[in-house]
């Protein structure tokens, strides 16, 4: 009779050892956040894209191009003696300015100074990074981004704020052409 108190504790014991179990979410996500957010997106998007063609219709001077991926741009100075753009792995030595839609300087090309860029390897603003792969040696280009292609919902912390679309010229200097970059491009 002694080991039946005991069996019952041992038995008990075995029965209430169960695994932990998974909390259940209190509220259901149903993705509307991600869905307003979406529709801010393309709110802001649609708005911005009104400023820039409202910008290149008021410029009669220059010749806009829509780029792939999502800015306008224009060639102060072009060089069509130079048939090569940079590719990835490039090294390039550029200058840039960045200015508002209203056309006020955040930062000069002479603040900024000259930047050497490892092509797709360092980080740079998304814009930037696309529109240097346009230019050839000794070009010189104005660029319309909108704030997507900027500094986005984040600016820089210090001049450049929040959703701030930009215009910005941009200067390619040099290009130090990667080995594999000239054999992929004569292939």
């Amino acid at each position: 009779m002694r080991f039946l108190p005991v069996t019952c504790f041992f038995i008990l014991t075995l029965l209430a050892c169960k695994g932990p179990e998974p909390r259940k979410p209190i509220e259901v996500k149903t993705g509307s956040f991600f869905k307003e957010s979406v529709a801010r997106n393309k709110v802001l998007l649609e708005k911005e894209e009104a400023q820039i063609k409202e910008i290149i219709a008021k410029d009669t001077t220059h010749q806009y191009q829509n780029s792939a991926s999502g800015f306008w741009y224009y060639y102060d100075i072009e060089n069509p003696t130079q048939p090569y753009t940079p590719q990835t792995d490039d090294q390039v030595l550029f200058s840039f300015d960045l200015r508002t839609f209203a056309n006020d300087t955040l930062y000069t090309s002479k603040e900024k100074g000259l930047i050497s860029y490892k092509v797709d390897k360092e980080q740079l603003f998304p814009g930037l990074q696309n529109a240097i792969k346009l230019l050839r040696i000794n070009e010189k280009a104005t660029f319309l981004f909108p704030s997507s292609q900027a500094y986005g919902y984040v600016g820089d912390g210090e001049r450049i704020g929040p959703k701030m679309p930009l215009i910005s010229t941009v200067e390619l200097h040099t290009i130090i052409i990667e080995e594999d970059s000239l054999n992929s491009k004569t292939e």
